[in-house]
């Protein structure tokens, strides 16, 4: 795990700076962790074509309240001029989550402890200010059009599946993914500067791929268990 960023740091002439920008920070402070949480658990099963059907839905079925505690605290943040300009509506993943649950005729699948719990980090990151909501929109949201389209790709050739099961990762109000992605983490930076300090929400990104990383090791083990 990479030492914590603080708030304030000392250049070589020994006078004090300002830190990276929030992206920069987040982004350098998770690098170990987003290796991990791609070598981990039932994602990187995914990721190397050995999953099955029944792992990706009960992916999905732990997702869904994740996303929508997510999308139900930034939209109570919404008028934040911090966190309001990464409100985007686009972005929400909740019903297309419940198409591909649907799709996959997936009923009575559990909900994990883990998920109970990154439930729980989102509504107390979503309390007060709401600023650390920053950190797993970014875990979340971009890793959803960077890798996740990675993922789709494999789902659709390892498992068979068809575009209705793959809603999750599609985005039919975004037009330009690429340029959506530099809108976002622009959003990010701004969202930086407006802080005075930033460092509560680098260690929320951080706790926010822990968060996924315990969630997909359960994930794998309760799809062996045949849950």
């Amino acid at each position: 795990m990479l030492d914590r960023v603080e708030s304030d740091q000392v250049d070589l002439a020994g006078r004090s700076t300002r830190p990276a920008n929030l992206l920069e920070a987040m982004r350098e402070r998770t690098k170990t962790l987003h290796v991990t949480a791609e070598r981990t658990g039932v994602v990187a099963e995914l990721l190397r074509g050995r999953g099955t059907v029944q792992a990706y839905a009960l992916l999905l079925r732990n997702l869904l309240p994740v996303y929508e505690a997510l999308e139900a605290e930034l939209l109570r943040h919404q008028a934040s001029p911090v966190v309001g300009p990464t409100v985007r509506p686009e972005l929400h993943r909740c019903a297309a989550i419940k198409a591909d649950l649907a799709a996959l005729e997936a009923s009575d699948l559990p909900l994990l402890p883990e998920a109970i719990a990154y439930v729980r980090a989102i509504r107390e990151a979503g309390s007060g200010s709401g600023h650390p909501l920053l950190a797993h929109a970014y875990t979340r949201y971009l890793g959803d059009l960077s890798g996740g389209q990675i993922i789709k790709k494999i789902l659709a050739r390892s498992l068979g599946l068809e575009p209705d099961a793959l809603s999750f990762y599609e985005f039919p109000e975004i037009a330009d993914i690429p340029r959506f992605k530099n809108e976002y983490r622009e959003a990010l930076e701004r969202a930086g500067a407006a802080m005075a300090q930033h460092d509560a929400v680098v260690e929320e990104a951080a706790t926010a791929f822990q968060l996924n990383i315990s969630l997909s090791q359960a994930l794998l083990e309760a799809a062996r268990l045949g849950c």
